[in-house]
């Protein structure tokens, strides 16, 4: 069975899928992430029914927002 870090460490500088609480998708390149599944996103789109609502160069999601997380 992998453990979830090793799976995040293994989606390092490669796209991702994180699902939030409240609905919000987004898609962006795990740049890093914590032991507290903390994650910094390059290139990020939050996308809503296949749209792209909104686009952000960097950004940090808390890690008790996230629902799951699909590399």
């Amino acid at each position: 069975m992998v453990k979830p870090l090793t799976v995040l460490n293994q989606s390092l500088n490669k796209k991702v899928l994180v699902s939030l609480r409240g609905g919000k998708e987004w898609l962006g390149t795990l740049e890093g992430y914590d032991q507290y599944m903390n994650l910094i996103l390059r290139n990020a789109e939050e996308r809503k029914e296949g749209e792209i609502m909104k686009k952000s160069e960097f950004l940090l999601l808390r890690g008790d927002t996230i629902v799951f997380i699909s590399p």
